[in-house]
């Protein structure tokens, strides 16, 4: 009988104390985060810094599993996923998100940004802010801004030094309809496809160029089925995590602010890699012999004014308003 009570009085002591233990600390977090790039550029190490963190701040309890180079599908069918639940994060670009949520597509005017200071600035600021709340309805959970960077044109046909140089063109497009029309306005063919259907369609001339951050094409080793990179800077791409709501639902709030914060702390170290890599890819791909050509002050000036029928074009479904919030802080000293 004494033994009895013993084991019965250690049962409730062991109930008792797991009852005082933290929610975080009594079921470890499973995670799977759908990456379209691979593990070495600057999206995949922005994503294993993140896992990184969250590991270190949940003590262990938080564990997430990175899929890179679009093994587990194309940005449109993951983020379809993380609505569903099925999959718990992705970092796509924001262009992914305009087909659900038209308020992003002004983040993709194009030649809006003249350099990553002013995309900074909006992206961390009460804009980002507006746009990062609308995502929720849709069923995702947006967590910060990191940086894909500017993109740059290639081809297989000439350099593009000037606007005409486009004319023709089949040119890859981001599965989004402000990038297909931003080509149209440029003379270019814009052909949609996904980020791991590139490098053959390049290689098969499906298309005859694409435009992607430099560290992307670098990246996805694009430099070996196109001739020409030419510095046109005409879109500015931002990576945003994402959680699937119906995984962010089921966390404790000390978890959702783990997550957040990590991704804020990433974002720097990201940002930092991207910008690294833009330059270090553009001279390496040059030693290995693509042509790199950049663009004067004034023919880039005349390819914004050739695009200014897309911004007409796109201002109403955005709103005027936020159209003149991002312009305005743009402008700001």
């Amino acid at each position: 009988m004494k033994t009895m009570h013993t084991l019965m009085a250690a049962a409730i002591a062991a109930v008792l104390s797991a009852a005082a233990l933290p929610q975080a600390a009594l079921a470890q977090v499973s995670a799977k985060f759908a990456v379209t790039l691979p593990e070495k550029s600057h999206q995949g190490q922005g994503v294993a810094k993140f896992i990184e963190l969250v590991d270190a701040k949940s003590k262990g309890q938080i564990k997430i599993k990175a899929f890179y180079n679009g093994a587990l599908g194309n940005d449109v069918q993951v983020t379809s996923a993380l609505q569903g639940g099925t999959v718990e994060f992705t970092v796509p670009q924001t262009t992914t998100l305009t087909g659900m949520v038209k308020e992003f597509e002004v983040l993709d005017f194009p030649f809006l940004f003249a350099n990553e200071q002013q995309a900074e600035k909006v992206l961390d600021g009460p804009v980002g802010d507006k746009l990062l709340a609308l995502l929720p309805a849709k069923g995702l959970v947006g967590l910060a801004y990191w940086e894909n960077g500017f993109f740059n044109a290639t081809n297989s046909k000439h350099p593009i030094a000037k606007a005409e140089d486009f004319q023709g063109l089949k040119f890859r497009a981001i599965q989004a309809k402000i990038s297909q029309e931003t080509l149209k306005a440029l003379g270019a063919n814009p052909v949609p496809l996904a980020v791991p259907e590139l490098y053959t369609a390049l290689e098969t001339r499906t298309v005859d160029g694409q435009g992607t951050p430099t560290a992307v094409i670098a990246a996805l080793k694009l430099n070996e089925v196109q001739k020409y990179l030419s510095l046109t800077r005409h879109s500015y791409g931002a990576f945003i995590p994402l959680v699937s709501k119906k995984f962010w639902d089921k966390l404790s709030e000390a978890d959702r602010k783990i997550l957040q914060e990590a991704a804020l702390e990433a974002r720097s170290f990201q940002r930092g890699v991207a910008r690294e890599q833009a330059q270090s890819a553009q001279a390496a791909m040059a030693a290995k012999g693509l042509q790199v050509n950049d663009v004067s002050a004034a023919e880039y000036a005349r390819m914004r004014e050739k695009v200014q029928p897309v911004w007409k074009m796109f201002t109403p479904s955005v709103g005027e308003a936020l159209l003149k919030e991002v312009t305005d802080q743009v402008a700001a000293k």
